[in-house]
């Protein structure tokens, strides 16, 4: 598919930037982030404005437009999608890739002294926002907030925001009540001597209130905000989009003291700087990963600028959230079992294309129960297209599934009863080439090595990146996306404040017991193939021979259960240890997904485990 032409786009809005009807004074530069005003990873379509503006639509990236350039910042999931997806207007800017300029470095180089550069203060975050704008003055520029954002005046047929039906996660699935929640939350303030706390996070407050909606795709999310003070609840959302399920158990706030009042979505800044002025005392909590629009109504002195509480306890699942997990990835590595029995078949006739298989995935998972959809949509690639980090097949794009190449499928689900599932596996259906098997062995063996690694609590995730990539560094071979990220329960499935990445998190806590990450390290080659091995890994406790000022130990324990393609395996590049953990975990994948599968009557499927969890000599 060609680019989007964006010439006539890019001229609608440098007029705009100099039209005073919209903004102050005239605009040297304006900035184009990813987000929504709630900072979201995955936004829906009336968010969209970087791709609108530039045709790329990968989940991560900036646009930079002056007046006579156009520039993307992303990173290395989306280098060959950005270079396909943008038209010759653009510069793509390869975030991590040493010589690329920061936004201050590209904008010093290219804007007159004393230039203005544009922003829409509700969907920058007031940490990135504080950074730029220092970074800009030291070069002579100024960081200006746009109070109507200038993308949007020039979108005709903009799509508009939906307001969907909230429903309410029952407590049997979430191990809490929402008022215990909120009493847990509110200890924390009186802890730090606040008086309010301002939750934007739309996951925090689906998780904080029980609540899950469907106004973002893949993610069972609502647009709200929340302001929690010693002796209140506000919550910003119209009554009317809650099930009667619900409202009543928001109701039941009147029993138990909460005094939870219901707001206007759109009222959140009057009604924020109503309350600062009522809670006169005390700091206000708000992270500053929060919007610069709302960080900024907040007098400085008063500013408690610290990831929320909600966000750490969102991520350590209690034992309820865990085993609501372990539930969905059984039901996942089921679905899944069938999927793969049926594509090492079908793919014989010729005709199975990767949308062709995407789709047949989504009709095994359907038979699953209280499955409500996809976590994200699936990335279903063949050969060369599964280089592509975050490829996702297209009329335009969509190659058969064949037994000459490899096929990669990175796929997840949400499940009513409680858990968001991830994970990704590479098949050969035919013969795969020395080299391929010796890449993939690779890439499984820095699975293992993480997934079987001992570290102590709160060891942060960038501390054990490396467990992953040493098998590939110690032939040359790397790659380009971080190792692991949090998945939320029946939430996201990029969770913070945690991750495993070369990079490190500003606020990761550190690794503790009950949280969830994914363990996916992988190798792609442009053009030919790409390899990553996903499961899902919940963090334990594990005893060890000695415990070191008495710190404790962790380790992970698999969620996911779906077989590693053992033609795909050189056994000789493993070790001892490596083939111990291998068959031990084909051996729970048998005896855990087998059983299902028998239950179900799903024979051929449970042959395809039998085979498939064969132990390695």
């Amino acid at each position: 598919m060609p680019p989007k032409p964006t010439t006539a786009i890019l001229k609608k809005l440098r007029d705009v930037m100099k039209n005073t009807k919209y903004v102050c004074q005239n605009l040297q530069a304006y900035v184009i982030p990813s987000c929504d005003a709630h900072q979201s990873e995955y936004i829906e379509a009336c968010d969209k404005r970087r791709a609108f503006i530039s045709g790329f639509t990968g989940s991560d990236g900036t646009a930079i437009v002056t007046e006579k350039h156009a520039a993307l910042w992303t990173d290395g999931r989306y280098f060959l999608q950005a270079q396909q997806e943008l038209d010759e207007n653009w510069i793509l800017m390869k975030m991590g890739i040493t010589g690329t300029p920061t936004f201050d470095e590209f904008l010093a180089d290219v804007l007159p002294m004393g230039s203005h550069v544009g922003v829409d203060p509700f969907l920058m975050s007031f940490d990135s926002w504080n950074t730029l704008f220092k970074e800009l003055k030291i070069k002579g520029h100024s960081l200006v907030p746009v109070e109507k954002n200038l993308v949007d005046v020039i979108w005709e047929n903009k799509p508009v925001r939906p307001f969907n039906k909230v429903d309410c996660l029952q407590v049997r699935y979430t191990g809490k009540s929402w008022q215990e929640k909120v009493w847990d939350v509110q200890k924390e303030m009186q802890n730090e001597n606040v008086s309010a706390l301002i939750v934007t996070a739309l996951d925090e407050i689906a998780w904080l209130f029980n609540l899950r909606g469907s106004d973002i795709q893949f993610n069972p999310v609502f647009y709200a905000y929340a302001v929690i003070t010693l002796n209140s609840v506000f919550l910003f959302i119209d009554p009317e989009r809650l099930s009667s399920e619900a409202k009543t158990s928001l109701e039941n706030s009147s029993q138990s003291n909460m005094n939870l009042k219901f707001c206007s979505y759109d009222s959140i800044m009057d009604r924020l700087k109503n309350i600062i002025n009522e809670k006169n005392e005390g700091k206000i909590w708000i992270s500053k990963e929060s919007s610069y629009a709302l960080v900024s109504l907040i007098p400085e002195e008063r500013r408690h600028l610290h990831i929320t509480p909600i966000c750490v306890k969102k991520a350590i699942k209690n034992e309820q959230e865990i085993e609501s997990s372990r539930n969905a990835h059984i039901k996942d590595a089921a679905a899944l079992c069938e999927f793969y029995c049926w594509l090492s078949k079908e793919i014989n006739n010729g005709n199975v294309t990767e949308i062709d298989a995407a789709k047949k995935l989504e009709d095994f998972k359907k038979l699953q129960n209280d499955y409500v959809g996809p976590s994200f949509e699936t990335i279903s690639s063949s050969g060369p297209n599964g280089a592509v980090i975050h490829y996702r097949p297209t009329e335009e794009t969509n190659r058969k599934v064949t037994t000459e190449e490899m096929y990669l499928c990175d796929c997840g689900s949400q499940y009513r009863d409680g858990g968001t599932t991830d994970v990704t596996r590479t098949m050969h259906f035919g013969t795969p080439t020395a080299f391929e098997k010796v890449c993939y062995t690779l890439v499984l063996k820095g699975h293992i090595g993480l997934s079987s690694a001992i570290f102590p609590k709160f060891a942060k995730g960038h501390r054990l990146d490396s467990f992953a990539r040493r098998p590939l560094w110690d032939y040359g071979l790397d790659y380009m996306h971080g190792t692991g990220h949090g998945v939320g329960a029946f939430l996201n499935v990029h969770e913070g404040p945690m991750g495993i990445h070369y990079r490190t998190y500003t606020n990761d806590p550190g690794l503790q017991a009950g949280m969830i990450l994914s363990i996916e390290p992988g190798y792609y080659e442009d053009g030919k193939f790409g390899i990553r091995l996903e499961n899902l890994g919940l963090v334990k406790e594990i005893k060890t021979t000695h415990n070191f000022r008495d710190a404790g130990f962790l380790t992970f324990e698999p969620l996911t259960l779906v077989p590693f393609q053992a033609k795909f395996i050189d056994p000789s590049l493993l070790n001892d240890n490596e083939i111990k953990w291998l068959n031990e975990y084909h051996v729970t994948c048998h005896e855990v997904i087998g059983k299902i599968l028998e239950e179900q009557g799903k024979t051929e499927a449970l042959q395809w485990l039998l085979k498939e969890t064969q132990p390695l000599g």
